[in-house]
């Protein structure tokens, strides 16, 4: 929640012109966290968009079933992303506590330590539905009409960007971590994760130009 100088409301329901304003201004939050899940629910949202144009056209009847289910799913997947901006947000709460506490307040290491994993939550799960985004995607720009390939390329960049700027504030949160036995598993899935759908959301979007190109 923020201060809109009435009231107090989600970082959601702000405007597009008032949450980027919000973004450049000297607040702590949005951050690179929110800015990342916005983008990726955008891109998720371009996967939706171009199974909806293309759902209910003779000529991919044979795929409608799957058409359908992308669009769903791609919605869910954006509007999921979408809530991550407060969850961000307000896990960020806590830390920023911490961090004004002086620092040899007895605790203080204790509580740190357990905001900055509780830090780590909303972007690892960024991660993870940037990830389902872009196999859907994928599967888009196999079903989907040719005439909305540019909007499943830009989903699938989109997507790709959103998924290694919340891997950026994993690792900045597990560098701060002091057991290991906690931070390593969250680098690995991060890691993992990066490994797997970084390339294939390139693929999508580098194939969709291809063929927009006509060099196919």
């Amino acid at each position: 929640m923020v201060d809109d100088g009435e009231q107090a409301v989600a970082l959601t329901d702000l405007s597009l012109e008032a949450f980027t304003a919000r973004l450049a201004a000297k607040h702590s939050v949005p951050g690179g966290g929110g800015a990342a899940a916005v983008v990726g629910s955008l891109g998720a949202a371009l996967g939706a968009m171009a199974a909806h144009f293309t759902s209910g056209k003779k000529s991919y009847a044979q795929v409608q079933g799957d058409i359908e289910r992308i669009a769903g799913s791609a919605t869910a997947l954006s509007q999921q992303l979408l809530q991550l901006v407060n969850e961000d947000a307000r896990n960020f709460e806590p830390l920023a506590h911490v961090y004004s506490m002086p620092k040899d307040q007895p605790g203080r290491e204790e509580l740190l330590e357990n905001a900055t994993l509780k830090a780590c939550e909303a972007p690892l799960e960024m991660m993870r539905l940037c990830s389902r985004s872009i196999a859907l995607l994928e599967e888009a720009s196999d079903k989907v009409s040719p005439l909305l390939l540019s909007d499943v390329a830009c989903g699938a960049v989109l997507c790709g960007a959103a998924l290694q700027a919340a891997s950026v504030n994993v690792f900045v949160n597990t560098a701060q971590l002091k057991n290991d036995e906690v931070a390593r598993p969250l680098e690995e899935e991060a890691d993992a994760l990066l490994l797997a759908n970084i390339p294939r959301a390139d693929t999508v979007a580098e194939k969709a130009v291809t063929r927009i190109r006509g060099k196919e």
